[in-house]
């Protein structure tokens, strides 16, 4: 029992990690949304800096003057996609493995001052039972 409980906590760990490195480190909560429903894996990520919420390619928009500008490169945004896709994609085999039910969605808050960390995970269909929303839609509710 334990082994599921660690697995899933560092692969949920490895998602905020890798949006804490494409911020280097400078934010004070990360949020990521990532979704598996019906075959469909979606994530989003973005975060709290000074006190104002802004999505990814957007974080340069949060700093104070003299502060310097972080990489918001297209390439290094989809490197940071792909990995949090990855770990939904590991997290799945891992629900199957030990035949627990996956989360449709999962919404992670690091708080990274006081080092607190929230989960929060949702089992039920989303979006998939949805005519108009995609997980699009909804991962930019969350913001």
């Amino acid at each position: 029992m334990k082994e599921f409980e660690d697995r899933f906590s560092e692969l949920q760990a490895d998602m905020i990690s890798i949006c804490m490195e494409f911020v280097e480190d400078r934010a004070d909560k990360v949020y990521v949304y990532a979704s598996s429903e019906e075959g469909i894996i979606s994530s989003r990520f973005f975060y709290l800096i000074n006190n104002k919420y802004v999505k990814s390619h957007k974080v340069n928009d949060a700093l104070t003057e003299g502060e310097e500008k972080y990489d918001i490169s297209h390439k290094r945004g989809f490197m940071v996609l792909n990995i949090i896709n990855e770990d939904i994609e590991k997290i799945k085999k891992l629900c199957e493995e030990y035949e627990r039910d996956m989360p449709t969605e999962m919404k992670l808050i690091f708080d990274v001052r006081s080092g607190k960390y929230k989960a929060e995970y949702k089992y039920d269909l989303v979006y998939t039972n949805d005519d108009i929303k995609t997980a699009g839609h909804i991962a930019d509710e969350v913001v």
